[in-house]
């Protein structure tokens, strides 16, 4: 596969390191059997809410800092060529939990989640992650948002989580909590209060989770809505405050928040991200957890209006490079050694069964994950899994195939050589049309065992 495992063996990964840093070492990924684990591990999976690629200081950002993350990634892999399963909101969660095609659930479907009703949400018949680990004796919690489905129908408690503490649809204010249909923020699945800066407060909630006595491994979901609009950082009230009267003076694009924001604020609200992933880590090492926890941190999807995305074109909800391919960042210090870059190309669903496999869990047969394990690949050194990679949308399809991308955006077809052309501008269709035509094929395939759209 064009973009084999990459090694970085130059200097830890801090604030406003390259993207690029790092030599980059022939021989594969430098996984460390010698680490043998003395438990299975526990398992943080952190994710921002519309984090652009390039946000964070380990993937180039100009003017953002991200301490915290930076130094996350130096203690493992940072991923260059990782994805998100989608490139809006609900259908890559549902990826995530699932381990599959967002289009084999009808709730997957939706581009994203925005009412409540019985039609659209993760069935809690359906394995889960969280459902899957619990059965084999993990602790499960999220944190933050959920976005698959409202009650009564859909929860996390549905679904595997013993805990949870957060918003059910896709975007609350960060003080007041409300959303499109009515404040939006539970305790379990009792409507709850609380009028802090949400970013802080489920770090917060979170790092108490981890400094709880644990009889049990288990499994974190932290899922902050950071830096999804409304444009807020810590301290905006005024702007909280305009913004709920608007929603609640029956506004439908308030909190879309259309008319405000700025570089400024947007930076204050990942450095505020930054902080609270901080917190969280800072509770790993101070209980003595740090060595023994599998941490990913990745996105749900592209940036959009004030993220930094360079050389990537399109945003959220574009099939284009900058509306799906997202930060990732795993580390694990019993198993993993630091200081790596892979350009491995990884999708949500291919955690999930990473993830289940580092755990020893076996997926359930009834449900065949679509995600490929990276587990042989990061800790014992094994050629990475190959495998295509399958987006779709209402109007747009895309398949990415090693160096090369298919890409469907209007009604034309376009090929693209990632490797040379990351910015999708060299349209190669026409040079290789035998490779256009197998990746259409397979895009094809994949797609006629999914639900169509309505």
């Amino acid at each position: 596969m064009a973009g084999a495992a990459a090694v970085a063996a130059g200097a830890a990964l801090g604030a406003g390191t390259s993207a690029e840093a790092g030599e980059r070492a022939e021989a594969g990924f430098r996984a460390d059997p010698s680490r043998a684990r003395s438990r299975r591990p526990n398992v943080l999976v952190i994710l921002g809410d519309d984090l652009g690629w390039a946000d964070l200081g380990c993937y180039g950002s100009p003017h953002i800092r991200t301490p915290h993350l930076d130094r996350l990634a130096a203690g493992g892999v940072r991923f260059t060529d990782a994805y998100s399963a989608a490139a809006v909101c609900s259908p890559t969660r549902f990826g995530l939990y699932t381990g599959r095609y967002p289009g084999r659930l009808k709730g997957g479907l939706e581009e994203p989640i925005g009412r409540p009703d019985e039609l659209h949400g993760i069935p809690p018949a359906h394995p889960t992650l969280a459902s899957l680990l619990k059965s084999a004796g993990y602790e499960t919690a999220m944190f933050g948002k959920w976005h698959c489905g409202f009650l009564p129908w859909y929860s996390p408690l549905k679904s595997g989580w013993d805990t949870f503490f957060g918003n059910l649809s896709g975007a609350v204010d960060y003080y007041s909590k409300i959303s499109s249909t009515g404040v939006d923020l539970y305790e379990g699945e009792v409507p709850t209060e609380s009028l802090g800066y949400y970013t802080e407060t489920i770090a917060e909630r979170a790092a108490g989770f981890v400094r709880r006595e644990h009889g049990a491994p288990w499994l974190l979901n932290l899922n902050f809505t950071a830096p999804h609009w409304p444009w807020e950082g810590p301290g905006d009230r005024k702007v909280s405050e305009e913004i709920t009267a608007r929603v609640k003076a029956g506004d439908q694009r308030a909190l879309w928040h259309d008319d405000g924001g700025s570089l400024a604020t947007y930076r204050r609200m990942v450095e505020a991200l930054d902080a609270a992933v901080g917190e969280v880590l800072n509770a790993l090492r101070e209980t003595g957890q740090e060595r023994d926890t599998l941490v990913l941190f990745s996105s749900d999807n592209g940036g959009e209006r004030w993220s930094y995305q360079w050389p990537l074109s399109g945003a959220k909800a574009s099939l284009n490079e900058g509306g799906i391919r997202v930060p990732n960042i795993l580390r694990w210090p019993a198993r993993i050694r630091p200081r790596q870059v892979s350009d491995v190309p990884v999708i949500t669903q291919d955690w999930t069964a990473t993830i289940l496999e580092a755990a020893g869990v076996e997926p359930a047969a009834s449900h065949p994950l679509d995600g490929r394990s990276l587990a042989p690949y990061l800790l014992q050194g094994a050629k990475a899994p190959e495998h295509d990679l399958f987006w779709r949308t209402r109007s747009s399809r895309a398949l990415r195939r090693g160096r090369w991308k298919y890409l469907r955006a209007t009604t034309a077809d376009a090929l693209y050589d990632l490797d040379s052309d990351p910015r999708e501008q060299a349209n190669l269709a026409r040079r290789h049309p035998e490779v256009l035509r197998s990746l259409a094929t397979r895009w094809e395939e994949i797609n006629k065992d999914l639900l169509p759209y309505g």
